[in-house]
């Protein structure tokens, strides 16, 4: 077998993975959901929102870029891989302490409206177990072990969190949400630590020395500014609207990218499985099947994310109203979302190649995107209060200017890897919209049926198997298909296809 149908291997194990992976997120997700919106209320929501924005923007920053940064790392560094995992989990774990700290002795920042309970002030310490989980699973997946992910994020950490908010509403109803939140996060880091040490065992004769960790933060800088601009396009709506607007459109807006957060874990996990394949690549100079890999990659997410984009779009608001009749004005913003979904899947996965070649140039997108996104973002509510719509239509508003600044982001980072490989890394197919046309009145067929639950039930599964059916006959070729079989080795002339 040759490197490049390993490499189509294992990025089609890792999407197989990862696919059974937001199936069960979903499971997890969606129940949390439902509590939260009837049980705890959009207001709570709102709150708990506008906090998660400051305590994953502290965790993201203190990863310093290693979900990514890693598996160069681990591929260049001669000594022991326990030894540089090591350093990067120590620097991590400093990095979040500290700021862990500051953030809950001055808690103004998650807090933007002033009011919060003497819960909600522990989330801070989340921040260090969302982190370190952070490295510990880019660690596995440099040897491939996607399945580490999955369990952590995906089974673990939503199901964890539906249960514990659960637990809370008779134990301290009042900071439920913050409390299943830190309970989730440490759920998931133990998950993740323990296959970690059993693959690579305890860092033995291993010394920490500050001018290495000073070192290793200065080298990381590049990579964590891109992580936490890409990360913070997806924020940024809900900081401005905590300030903009009520908590009420902060937590329909939350539920609403909640939903439309589902298949985005598509396209981001992916990103493991594709940081040691590109670099090994980088080391023998051969940027022809990067921008294979890139193509192929970036087809498969935007497939399978569309068509989940349209089961949850079209009965948006038999969707919204599963969390809460307070929540169905998020319809407009879960629409749009889910289109910022499909159109940012070209950015993400030119991305995963341009942080080991380009990475100055992508971090300037990538602000240059986020500046794009807080000018939209604040022109389109400014509109839509002048035009005297009420807050959820200003939620829709900050939704469209994800989509957008996503778009121009996606168009130009694959123009700039392009150049750099000398190939195309264009992964749009025409056969997306063959599949979804049909997919699209099917969806409005079933939204006739009444009840309203009933037409969701019967509607969802059959915008899927529309579109599923369509894509396969009509859109996958051999090369595509790899994806879906478990035993990629009997099909080498499918996989040579791929791979070319």
């Amino acid at each position: 077998m040759t490197e490049a149908t390993q490499d189509i291997q294992a990025l089609a194990k890792g999407g197989r993975t990862n696919f059974f992976g937001f199936v069960l997120r979903l499971g997890g997700t969606a129940p949390f959901l439902f509590i939260a919106g009837q049980f705890y209320g959009v207001e709570a929501m709102g709150r708990y929102a506008s906090a998660l924005v400051i305590v994953e923007l502290s965790a993201q920053l203190c990863a310093l870029g290693q979900r990514r940064g890693l598996a160069q790392r681990l591929s260049e560094d001669p000594r022991a891989a326990a030894h540089v995992i090591a350093d990067g989990l120590l620097m991590t774990l400093m990095l979040s302490a500290a700021v862990a700290a500051m953030l809950f002795l001055f808690p103004a920042p998650m807090f933007p409206s002033g009011q919060y309970s003497e819960y909600d002030k522990y989330l801070p310490i989340a921040i260090v177990a969302n982190a370190l989980t952070d490295v510990a699973l880019a660690a596995l997946a440099y040897s491939y072990n996607i399945a580490a992910t999955v369990r952590a994020r995906s089974l673990v950490e939503p199901w964890v969190q539906t249960l514990s908010a659960v637990l809370f509403l008779w134990l301290a109803p009042e900071g439920g949400l913050a409390l299943s939140y830190i309970v989730a996060k440490f759920a998931a880091a133990l998950v993740a630590f323990v296959p970690l040490f059993r693959s690579v065992g305890l860092p033995r004769q291993w010394r920490p020395h500050p001018l290495r960790i000073g070192r290793l933060a200065l080298l990381s800088f590049p990579l964590a500014g891109a992580d936490l601009v890409e990360w913070g396009t997806r924020k940024l709506d809900i900081a401005i609207l905590g300030f903009l607007t009520t908590p009420t459109a902060v937590g329909v807006y939350f539920a609403a990218q909640q939903v439309a957060s589902l298949p985005q874990k598509l396209k981001t996990s992916f990103e493991p499985i594709l940081g040691p394949v590109i670099t090994r690549n980088l080391k023998e100079g051969n940027l022809a099947a990067i921008a294979a890999q890139v193509r192929q990659v970036g087809f498969w997410i935007i497939a399978v994310q569309a068509g989940i984009a349209l089961a949850l779009a079209i009965p948006g608001t038999d969707v919204m109203r599963l969390v809460g009749k307070d929540f169905v004005g998020g319809t407009g913003a879960l629409s749009f979302l889910m289109i910022a979904e499909v159109v940012a899947a070209t950015a993400v996965v030119s991305e995963a190649a341009l942080v080991y070649v380009a990475r100055m140039p992508n971090l300037a997108i990538s602000l240059a995107t986020i500046a794009l996104q807080a000018v939209l973002t604040f022109v389109g509510i400014e509109l839509v209060r002048d035009l005297g719509y009420n807050d959820k239509f200003q939620a829709a508003a900050a939704a469209c200017a994800l989509a957008l600044s996503l778009g121009a982001a996606s168009l130009a980072k694959a123009g700039l890897l392009g150049r750099i490989l000398g190939e195309s890394v264009n992964n749009w197919r025409w056969p997306v919209i063959w599949a979804a046309a049909p997919a699209v009145l099917v969806g409005w067929a079933t939204q006739q049926i009444a009840p309203w639950w009933l037409s969701l039930l019967v509607g969802l599964p059959a915008i899927l198997l529309t579109y599923g059916w369509v894509i396969w006959y009509r859109g996958f070729g051999p090369e595509d298909r790899v994806i879906f079989r478990r035993n990629v080795g009997k099909a080498p002339e499918d996989l040579e296809g791929a791979a070319t």
